[in-house]
């Protein structure tokens, strides 16, 4: 098998389960870099795409877009790694680096040819996988390699925010919808040292959300205890992908408060302006983060010993994964670990 071989696992039709899939890469790019896959979270977007929910999958596809592993080819023009090297790729992996968000340090909004993990691009279900060196994020090396995936999509997902809205420890967040992204979201906010309240539609999560920092625990379908919570909120992140009373949860922001939506709705968002308007508030939104954001977030969950909650399944039995993502009962991200 030549150099320019990668065997994964891939999806050949929408909604299909994924088989063993040998294809050529071509020639690695000077600006390049290929890692051989240790790790690789499993995530609902993942799902979208092999499923074609957003109408953009090309098959064959190759999802996977949580990667950590090792370098073993560097581009002539990539700068600062070696060989050798632990790195984590997220949903991006290449970016024009002459845009002025790119020229800006916002290489995640680049309006050049841009290209995320698994869009048009092989991801890392598989036993290699390419990006430009930039976005190839180096793990600190008492950061856990088998658990620290799900920072690079989830993590910094809801981890940007906290740098965009400059929150500090003086601040009450609230997290709505404890899965995934929630999860990370309230051991970020701890360590962070804010105030936290997980709102949440299963109260038999309560101890569990306690346990992994949550101040208090709040049920997200009881009309009462939200109108309870009016004007505490600095900022509240919603993780969830459904309509939500959004009026509730503007009432329930302190002045200048904002909600910052990170799960998308499947309706567009209602709310009469004159929330916004008379407690200065704000709905915002953001995708995952920059280079130097990822880097960030790494170095300060190696720091302060954070990590994603997985459940580990070795990526051979990747469609018995898949199906238990399904289900709704993973606790609370799946990591697959390469096992070619």
């Amino acid at each position: 098998m030549s150099s320019n071989q990668i065997q994964s696992y891939a999806a050949l039709g929408a909604k299909q389960e994924l088989e063993p899939h040998t294809f050529d890469a071509g020639e690695l790019q000077p600006h390049q870099i290929e890692i051989k896959v240790e790790y690789c979270g499993l995530c609902h977007s993942d799902i979208s795409m092999i499923d074609n929910d957003w109408g953009i999958s090309q098959y064959p596809l190759v999802a996977g877009h949580e990667v950590i592993g090792t370098i073993i080819r560097l581009g002539s023009e990539a700068k600062g790694l070696k060989l050798g090297q632990r790195v984590g790729i997220g949903w991006t992996a290449e970016s024009c680096q002459a845009c002025d968000y790119c020229i800006g340090g916002q290489q995640v909004l680049c309006t050049g040819e841009s290209k995320a993990t698994i869009v048009g691009h092989a991801g890392g279900f598989a036993d290699k996988i390419r990006a430009g060196w930039q976005w190839a994020i180096p793990l600190p090396d008492d950061l856990d390699p088998e658990s620290a995936g799900p920072l690079l999509c989830g993590g910094i997902t809801v981890f940007d925010p906290l740098l965009k809205h400059q929150i500090q420890a003086r601040h009450h967040v609230g997290v709505i919808g404890i899965g995934g992204l929630g999860h990370m979201a309230i051991k970020l906010l701890k360590a962070w040292g804010c105030e936290i309240t997980a709102f949440s539609s299963s109260l038999n999560k309560t101890e569990e959300l306690k346990a992994m920092g949550a101040d208090h625990v709040v049920n997200s379908r009881d009309s009462a205890a939200l109108k309870a919570e009016q004007g505490k909120f600095d900022l509240i992140l919603s993780t969830v992908n459904v309509t939500l009373d959004w009026a509730a949860y503007l009432n329930a922001l302190a002045p200048n408060g904002t909600i910052h939506v990170l799960g998308i709705p499947l309706e567009p968002i209602a709310t009469p302006a004159s929330l916004l308007v008379g407690g200065a508030k704000a709905i915002t939104g953001s995708p995952t983060g920059s280079p130097e954001a990822l880097r960030t977030l790494l170095k300060f969950a190696a720091r302060k010993k954070i990590a994603p909650q997985i459940e580990l399944f070795p990526m051979s039995q990747i469609n018995d994964a898949i199906a238990h993502l399904h289900s709704g009962n993973v606790r609370y991200r799946v990591v697959l670990k390469a096992d070619f």
